[in-house]
């Protein structure tokens, strides 16, 4: 019996839920886990609504799919042509889902507006108020703006409190991309930096991120009933026996989901919230030893960001002008074949972009709380075993 107790838990896993008489259990877990996740953005007795999804990009999509449907709800079932010409506001920094989803629903990439940061990698808001206005001068309905919480590069926090002011002066809905950063709102000591994200009307947050959950598992959290409601009369009968409000498939664009949450809620149990806090405060200690030992050593030179991001600079570099094409030529070719040589030796691997103006520099993000500072001496150690020759 208990073999077969296993066999049929590991089916529910496998072939998902859309109602509570399919999956009671991890419906029920969903929920409750869901309910805590609201409670710790700040939102009052954690009131909304959320869903798992197959990850941060379609998570960002629902965002705007329910935005939509708050101020635009004949959309779904007249279309686009029941609405002005709808623009989308997101940091030039902003991970690509958003300018993917508005490709996807039928706005256009040309409606998603990219927004100036400074030098930090945050949205200037300043910037976004005046391309509102200008998109408003031109009768167009600025509708969306997303404020990134730990942008793909940089690791960049924007400021969600004066991005939330313009939003309610111009009533516009407010989305926080928090698929990286969303971690950081368990730790006492880090999440300030999501500073009024209690605000949101809506919060996409990956525990498969930082939070070292098992791919895939992504939270949407804001109000999603009606969105996508279609009422199949073959699974989501009103009249059933018991609250059909569990039947939680229908706010989905899918019909069976996987069941994400089963993973997510094993290691909440198992760490406790106590745990992540201290899991995500190690990453970050990390982070902070990487930065501090390499911010004044010979042949570095970093922009300061949450993702540590550095170039190395080889010693046959060192005495050239640093603003010079020859430079700049000569650098950008380093850090590929850095990567490239420790991916031959076997010994470590480590992520490269050019980002702007930017030539390629190394982008180090430490998710991983069994890393140790043995590890990161290693890997610099390594960087410049290397790149010593080049």
């Amino acid at each position: 019996m208990y073999m077969y107790g296993l066999i049929d838990l590991w089916i529910h896993i496998l072939i998902g839920r859309f109602t509570y008489e399919i999956a009671p259990v991890f419906v029920l877990m969903e929920q409750l886990t869901l309910k805590k996740m609201r409670e710790i953005i700040g939102w009052p007795s954690g009131e909304g609504d959320g869903i798992f999804s197959p990850g941060g990009a379609i998570s960002n999509m629902y965002s705007v799919m329910i935005a939509r449907y708050k101020y635009f709800p004949e959309v779904k079932t007249k279309g686009m042509y029941a609405a002005p010409r709808l623009v989308l506001f997101t940091s030039e920094h902003s991970h690509y889902s958003i300018k993917k989803a508005g490709a996807a629903l039928g706005f256009g990439s040309e409606n998603v507006v990219l927004l100036s940061t400074d030098e930090r990698g945050r949205v200037i808001p300043a910037d976004l108020e005046a391309k509102i206005l200008d998109v408003k001068q031109k009768g167009y309905h600025p509708l969306f703006v997303n404020a990134t919480a730990g942008s793909t590069v940089y690791g960049a926090f924007d400021p969600i409190n004066e991005i939330a002011d313009i939003c309610e002066k111009y009533d516009m809905w407010l989305h926080v991309d928090g698929a990286w950063g969303g971690g950081l709102l368990m730790s006492r000591k880090h999440r300030h930096k999501f500073s009024g994200v209690e605000r949101a009307n809506s919060v996409t947050w990956n525990p498969h991120k930082m939070m070292g959950v098992p791919l895939q598992c992504s939270a949407i959290l804001g109000i999603l009933a009606g969105c996508n409601s279609m009422c199949a009369g073959y699974l989501f009968q009103p009249d059933k026996q018991y609250d059909v409000s569990y039947d939680t498939g229908d706010k989905a664009i899918q019909c069976g989901r996987h069941v994400d949450i089963f993973k997510f809620w094993l290691m909440w149990k198992a760490k406790g919230t106590i745990g992540f806090e201290q899991h995500i405060d190690k990453c970050l200690d990390l982070s902070q030893y990487l930065y501090d030992k390499i911010r004044n050593r010979q042949g570095y030179e970093m922009p300061q960001h949450t993702n540590v991001c550095f170039w190395y600079i080889p010693p046959s570099l060192r005495g050239l002008e640093h603003n010079s094409e020859e430079y700049r030529e000569k650098l950008h070719k380093v850090a590929p074949k850095i990567k490239a040589m420790m991916m031959e030796s076997g010994t470590t691997m480590v992520g490269y972009q050019p980002q702007g103006q930017k030539v390629n520099f190394f982008r180090m993000v430490i998710s991983n709380p069994a890393a140790l500072q043995s590890d990161i001496d290693f890997l610099i150690d390594e960087i410049e075993r290397l790149g010593h020759d080049l």
